[in-house]
């Protein structure tokens, strides 16, 4: 078991995830969780509820601690290294952020970051799905 339970139960989560829906969806839904959890975040913390409030956000960094755990970087080179980094940036800003001035502010733009590749993930699904290709374009008629 890993040291941080969280992170032992985000890896858990995402297993569970991988098995039953294609692994590109189990990240859609694992980021949709992640922006969930900041959100409740932000309301246990204006509610003055700050344990409540750390508990999403711990669940909220352990999502994203456990889908950069799961990246491959032999099979995913650059992309996987830079998603790797890009997970990592966004679990330090929520630390960061937390509980100081400008919270809610930071944790838009840690949301609309995580929303951003959210989008970028349904995007490559969505192609799978359809089975065109990045340099493909739409046929128009």
């Amino acid at each position: 078991m890993t040291q941080n339970p969280m992170a032992h139960l985000a890896t858990q989560a995402y297993r569970g995830a991988a098995v039953t829906v294609p692994p590109v969806r189990a990240v859609i839904m694992l980021l949709n969780g992640t922006v969930t959890y900041l959100q409740k975040c932000l309301q246990a913390q204006g509610a003055r509820r700050f344990e409540e409030g750390h508990a999403h956000l711990t669940r909220a960094t352990a999502i994203l601690r456990g889908l950069s755990l799961h990246l491959d970087p032999t099979r995913g080179g650059a992309v996987a290294e830079r998603l790797f980094e890009t997970y990592n940036a966004l679990i330090v800003a929520a630390l960061r952020a937390y509980g100081r001035p400008g919270m809610r502010e930071n944790f838009l733009r840690i949301m609309a970051g995580v929303t951003e590749l959210r989008e970028s993930w349904e995007a490559v699904d969505m192609r799978a799905r359809t089975g065109s290709r990045a340099g493909d374009s739409p046929k128009r008629g």
